[in-house]
């Protein structure tokens, strides 16, 4: 019987090896399959993408109560400093709980290499290995971050260049550049991810079982 998979939870680890000459090869390699293409998904597929780019958007939404802080504090009016502050408790209030949501991501990436890892190294089948290389949502990814990054790295440069003295406020300049830096900052993870993705799945599928170890 082929394992059931739990839908919220990450595909079990491939059986002991002590076990494996007990079950049917049929089985285990139904399981391969289907837990590699489960794996690949969670690993590259377009939500993850959008899940990228979702903690992208509540850093720029916490960095911009942090902005309208600056902004407010900066007029030196009585008022504005009340809402500086408040803005600035908003923004830490969402930068927080984006960081925690951050690593969480990274943590569950990490799970996902790992079990990827070792399932690709129980057997070979050409068409799965195939499909788990995934070249068409590597270059996705790749197209999509590189657009990212151009633009915010011209939103990056284009403020600093742009700002002149008197019509531009510090704390405007901060806050474009920082969102800039945001983008690109995401960006550069999605290229990274893709180019690891798919640096793995070509040695791994060439080399053989003794290259798909985490790290290698």
């Amino acid at each position: 019987m082929v394992m059931l998979m739990p839908r919220r939870d990450l595909p079990p680890p491939p059986p002991p090896v002590h076990l494996r000459a007990w079950l049917d090869a049929n089985t285990v390699r139904a399981d391969r399959a289907r837990f590699l293409s489960e794996l690949g998904r969670r690993s590259l597929g377009f939500g993850r993408l959008m899940l990228l780019w979702a903690v992208s958007a509540v850093f720029v939404l916490g960095w911009s109560f942090v902005g309208m802080a600056f902004m407010a504090i900066e007029t030196h009016e009585p008022l504005a400093y009340l809402f500086g502050l408040i803005f600035a408790v908003l923004g830490v209030g969402v930068l927080i709980p984006a960081g925690f949501w951050f690593a969480w991501g990274a943590k569950r990436d990490r799970q996902v290499r790992r079990l990827m890892c070792a399932w690709a190294e129980l057997d070979r089948d050409p068409p799965v290995d195939a499909a788990v290389r995934a070249p068409g949502r590597s270059l996705i990814w790749l197209l999509a971050s590189f657009v990212l990054g151009a633009f915010g790295l011209w939103v990056t440069f284009a403020s600093a260049v742009s700002a002149r003295p008197g019509a531009d406020t510090y704390g405007e300049v901060a806050y474009t550049m920082g969102l800039g830096m945001i983008l690109w900052i995401t960006a550069l993870l999605g290229l990274g991810k893709a180019g690891a993705h798919y640096r793995w799945a070509l040695r791994v599928f060439r080399a053989g079982p003794a290259a798909t170890a985490p790290g290698r």
